[in-house]
């Protein structure tokens, strides 16, 4: 589905209207170089492979004013043309020619970021651009919806010293979370009933971020079912300079809905003129010296930032294989680790591995051995560091759930290669 471009007024500036800011950017390689680089569909070499993104420069781009730089990931068998033909996501007829515009494809036209793929993918679509063209680089965002959400949220997980901030549409934890314990602004956009991604996976990702950020958590409002309507909260408490905002609408799978209507040739949404809202708040400033704060989740409950156990998601094509759960292993006392697929899709799966201290005293570190089904490789895992990737794998805490008062459980998660029927087999958990 494609999603029209919004006629709502621009927010934010132009070359050349705020000269003053303009000498005190963190400014790329490119800045003050004639560009060879045009719009259109560039070729680019990636992790040994041949991809390709489309790049949209401003109209009368200026090589000595810093521009936005966005990237706009499709969906599942969507593409980079169909973003680009759509405005990217529109948020380009908005910008009043302040922002350069990136659109990666996806292999197999999707994002299942392989070993780590579509981020080294992301990373050198930057590195070109920016040695070409002149890129703020306190002013980097990224979007996208379904899968291409997914991938934006991967981004965010794992380059949050790069991106400002990140807009999810109708997301879940499908392309990975590799670190996904710092502070990056995070705007969820999901419906309430989405009969592909259940809205629970959304409110999945957008509670990693309302920890990461020190917001005060909440269940915000979501509208009522047959009222068309949409309701979007702003999280107080959020950390200065890192907000995190949820949009809930009365629909189903979509990029593009319309308060007080369901017709898909309707295309006075919304969603638009609201990202680019979040995105253009955030002003133009010099390198930061530090990275963004982090926070340490409790150790006595299961982080959240993996999709809920009880809902898996239907994706397209829908997962065939049913959950699957290994029998807790270790001696009585020690810790013990379950496993549990939650998502399929064609080459590919989500699993999460539960970690519970089932002795009587705090346990102070653990470390799962499993060995993985032959054809299966881990691409990103996340609340855990693991050596290897296929065949047995060893998976040690991270920094901040290595800790577990008795009866407390952790756990992690992660995608990989391979076929989601057959579960990771020898689980153990040890601790020191």
């Amino acid at each position: 589905m494609l999603l029209a471009a919004a006629t709502v007024a621009a927010v934010g500036t132009g070359p050349g209207q705020n000269a003053a800011a303009d000498t005190i950017l963190a400014t790329t390689a490119g800045c003050g170089k004639a560009p060879t680089l045009t719009n259109g569909t560039r070729s680019i070499q990636s992790s040994g492979t041949s991809r390709s993104y489309i790049l949209r420069i401003p109209d009368n781009y200026d090589r000595n004013h810093a521009y936005r730089l966005v990237f706009g990931f499709h969906w599942l068998n969507g593409s980079a043309a169909n973003v680009s033909s759509a405005g990217y996501y529109g948020l380009q007829p908005l910008s009043n020619n302040s922002t350069i515009f990136v659109a990666p494809q996806g292999i197999d036209a999707g994002w299942a970021n392989t070993g780590g793929r579509d981020l080294t993918l992301f990373d050198d679509i930057r590195q070109q651009v920016e040695n070409d063209l002149c890129v703020d680089t306190t002013q980097r965002f990224a979007l996208g919806w379904s899968y291409g959400g997914a991938m934006s949220y991967a981004v965010a997980c794992a380059r949050p010293t790069v991106v400002r901030a990140v807009a999810v549409l109708s997301g879940a934890n499908l392309s990975g979370c590799s670190g996904g314990t710092q502070a990056v602004p995070y705007f969820g956009i999901h419906g309430t009933h989405d009969s592909v991604l259940n809205i629970s996976l959304g409110r999945s990702l957008r509670d990693t971020f309302v920890r990461n950020n020190g917001c005060t958590a909440q269940n915000p409002p979501e509208p009522a079912l047959n009222s068309l309507t949409h309701i979007t909260t702003a999280y107080s408490g959020c950390r200065a300079g890192y907000p995190v905002q949820w949009a809930a609408f009365d629909g189903d799978h979509t990029p593009s809905p319309v308060d007080g209507s369901t017709s898909p040739n309707d295309s006075r949404t919304w969603t638009s003129a609201a990202i680019w809202q979040f995105f253009s708040q955030f002003q133009s400033t010099t390198t930061p010296t530090t990275a963004p704060p982090t926070t340490v989740p409790p150790s006595t409950a299961p982080p959240t930032t993996t999709p809920p156990t009880t809902t898996p998601p239907t994706t397209t094509p829908p997962s065939t294989a049913p959950p699957t759960t290994a029998p807790p292993t270790g001696a009585p006392g020690a810790c013990t680790a379950t496993y549990q697929t939650l998502n399929t899709w064609p080459g590919g799966f989500q699993g999460e591995v539960t970690v519970r201290n089932n002795g009587s005293s705090t346990l102070n570190g653990w470390t799962v051995r499993l060995t993985m089904a032959g054809g299966q490789a881990i691409s990103s895992l996340w609340n855990g560091v693991n050596t290897g990737t296929s065949g047995t794998v060893s998976v040690a805490n991270a920094a901040y759930n290595g800790t577990l008062g008795a009866n407390a459980s952790t756990t992690f998660g992660f995608t990989a290669t391979g076929d989601g029927g057959t579960a990771p087999g020898n689980l153990t958990c040890t601790s020191p």
